[in-house]
């Protein structure tokens, strides 16, 4: 029996039994289209953290101090980085263009009758061009501002509606409370979008002069980040090598002794949330791989349903003269034919799924020519796998016995 023959047969096989062979299916476009829908928003996360890090720029870094560590356990205290430490690697850094000390913490912000708790940051007039920041209204505080330990505000895009009003700028020219003290909003910036640098939304913050928040809203003198830029990126490691030195003097470390501070540039960020995303996303498409091998036994099992429910069939074939290799193949081509058009389905499902959960749910999803390949064809060869022992019960069947079948 030609190829061809063999695959109408096949099909009218499959059409005879209508209902059966789409929920045959069913499995496979289950399969299929998770797979192809996972991948597409694991690929989608990726794109959003590589989105996220070129926000900050490619020359950042960023000093956090180190925990303690007593006997080879870390304990819960830090080691103490200051805004000394900070100037120190502003004078002494050949390789770094701009540094910015940070103190933050969630505190208590209060508008009239309208309150929140909203992350404050103390930090210097540079935080704009070291965080990548830009004022959409108003104006950033100053040197003098800073000196003078003015009290003054510049809200991120968010905060507005943290406090009930509809944009942040309504904002601009009022008093707020920051922790109890009063505050003037003199500016506020643009939208920023997460940076994946931390937990903290940059758009929900407010930043006031490092030297206000030190004496009048923090009460200590400890960072929380020392924020740089190299030079360029090629000069990345040569910059992180001079904060190392210049703060292991400043700590007075010892040959031998353990940095008590940890330097993170971009690329540290992005290849722990790359790796991260990396195994989610293949979690994610082996979870719905399971669903095709699910389907692939389901084809198996109504196969040969079939190859029992058509042995008479079978036995008239074999005594008109019909091969052993022609009934295997026609039976093997009704399972490729099952996994093929289910495949098929199932990108359609799956390409549908991500737009949906896109729109839905606001994540971001990218769809992978190579995850729709490599979907359809484990659905081709899950057709062939588990299409191969019932093809093979059925030419194995004796036309005469199998005649006699009621």
């Amino acid at each position: 029996m030609q190829i061809a023959e063999t695959v109408r047969v096949s099909l009218g096989a499959l059409r005879a039994n209508a209902l059966r062979s789409l929920l045959t299916m069913l499995g496979i476009v289950i399969g299929v289209g998770s797979v192809i829908a996972m991948v597409a928003i694991g690929n989608g996360a990726q794109r959003s953290i590589e989105e996220r890090m070129a926000r900050l720029g490619t020359t950042f870094l960023q000093v956090n101090p180190q925990r303690q560590v007593q006997g080879g356990i870390a304990t819960a205290s830090l080691r103490k980085i200051t805004q000394e430490d900070a100037a120190a690697v502003a004078a002494e850094a050949v390789h770094v263009t701009e540094v910015n000390a940070q103190q933050n913490t969630q505190k208590q912000i209060t508008w009239k009758t309208r309150n929140t708790s909203i992350n404050v940051v103390g930090s210097q007039p540079n935080y704009l061009a070291v965080r990548k920041y830009e004022i959409e209204h108003g104006v950033m505080f100053t040197d003098r501002d800073e000196r003078a330990r003015r009290k003054v505000a510049v809200l991120a895009a968010g905060v507005g509606p943290l406090l009930g009003v509809d944009a942040s700028e309504t904002l601009l020219g009022e008093k707020i409370r920051i922790a109890g003290q009063q505050f003037l909003v003199i500016g506020v910036m643009k939208k920023k979008g997460q940076t994946g640098t931390g937990s903290a939304d940059p758009d929900e913050q407010i930043v006031i002069p490092l030297s206000t928040g030190r004496f009048i809203i923090f009460g200590h003198d400890r960072l929380n980040d020392i924020n740089a830029l190299a030079t360029s990126e090629a000069d990345i490691d040569a910059a992180m090598a001079e904060i190392t030195l210049i703060l292991r003097r400043q700590h007075r470390l010892r040959p031998g002794q353990a940095d008590d501070f940890v330097i993170r540039n971009q690329t540290d960020f992005l290849v722990a949330l790359n790796e991260t995303t990396a195994t989610f996303k293949l979690l994610l498409a082996g979870i719905a791989a399971v669903s095709l091998v699910v389907g692939g036994i389901g084809i198996m099992n109504i196969m040969l349903v079939s190859v029992t429910e058509r042995t008479r069939e079978i036995g008239v074939r074999k005594a008109l003269g019909a091969r052993r290799s022609s009934i295997r193949l026609q039976f093997l081509s009704e399972a490729v034919i099952l996994c093929l058009c289910g495949g098929a389905l199932g990108i359609v499902a799956g390409v549908v799924g991500a737009a949906m959960l896109t729109r839905s749910m606001g994540w971001q999803s990218e769809i992978d020519l190579q995850s729709i390949i490599i979907a359809f064809g484990f659905a081709s060869a899950t057709g062939l796998v588990f299409g191969v022992w019932p093809a093979h019960r059925a030419a194995g069947l004796d036309p005469v016995e199998a005649m006699r079948s009621d």
